[in-house]
């Protein structure tokens, strides 16, 4: 049986006030008001509902603590040096789609550094979580990257440009290379999840441009006390503030830095030559 300590229980707790919300909440998807908020991105009442629920419940466990919000931004707390970074609801497309694959996800940030992460799966009454030095886990199950080390077996997740997001070119040529060298490639739609499932092991790796640190500062530190990796495209250690994540199992991770750098390479090349005809 896992030990939660103090501040993992503060935000499962949470979690579970604001997990069945969305999940009645889906189940009447077809009901709920949107508002368009930009090019292929939405925001319902649902989404709103779970971020006021989850700021209300942490601030009540830690009301000196900041805020960095996906629909509300940035909060100042009296403790400027301790703050939460939450997606209320990841993967706002597939709910609205109806689709049953989102989460809620909490990071813990303090002295600008992520030390606990919780990312909750509502439908599927799967909560991952990990703090530092105390290990991940999912509900009571101790996770663990997966083991596999040849490219040819590994299924890898990503996200996929769509209207007024991502870099097609690039992505196209990184997906050409991975293509031709791994088991799959899936993409599912919530970038939280996708990071719970490398430390999980279902997925063996996770590529992505253009997220926000909400999307990734609860999964960032699941992976990692995983035993996995998670950085930028080049591999450093900047995958939460530059919006380049790259994660993967320790076998797997040094390789996927050099086929992005060999795609990222190619584009350039061509480009360049294109700009030169």
């Amino acid at each position: 049986m896992a030990v939660k300590s103090a501040i993992i229980n503060v935000m499962v707790g949470a979690a579970l006030k604001a997990g069945p919300q969305l999940a009645r909440d889906f189940g009447e998807v077809e009901q709920l008001q949107v508002s368009k908020k930009g090019p292929s991105d939405f925001v319902s009442m649902a989404d709103l509902k779970a971020e006021k629920t989850l700021h209300r419940e942490l601030s009540k466990a830690r009301p000196d603590f900041g805020f960095l919000m996906e629909e509300q931004g940035v909060r100042e707390g009296a403790d400027s040096t301790q703050r939460w970074i939450i997606d209320p609801l990841d993967g706002t497309t597939n709910f609205l789609h109806g689709i049953p694959h989102f989460a809620i996800s909490i990071g813990y940030e303090s002295n600008g550094e992520i030390l606990a992460g919780v990312i909750y799966d509502p439908i599927k009454n799967e909560m991952f979580w990990a703090e530092r030095g105390r290990g991940a886990w999912m509900n009571d199950k101790r996770l663990r990257v997966s083991s596999r080390s040849d490219l040819s077996e590994a299924v890898l997740a990503t996200g996929i440009p769509h209207h007024g997001r991502g870099n097609t070119r690039e992505f196209l040529a990184m997906s050409e290379i991975f293509m031709a060298r791994t088991a799959g490639i899936r993409r599912f739609g919530a970038a939280a999840l996708d990071l719970a499932y490398v430390a999980a092991g279902r997925y063996e790796g996770y590529w992505e441009l253009d997220l926000k640190p909400w999307d990734v500062a609860a999964g960032a530190i699941i992976v990692r006390e995983a035993g996995g990796f998670i950085t930028d495209y080049a591999g450093r250690d900047r995958a939460v503030q530059s919006g380049e994540v790259l994660a993967a199992n320790d076998h797997l991770h040094p390789a996927l830095v050099k086929l992005i750098s060999d795609a990222r390479r190619d584009v350039a090349a061509r480009t360049a030559k294109t700009a030169s005809n």
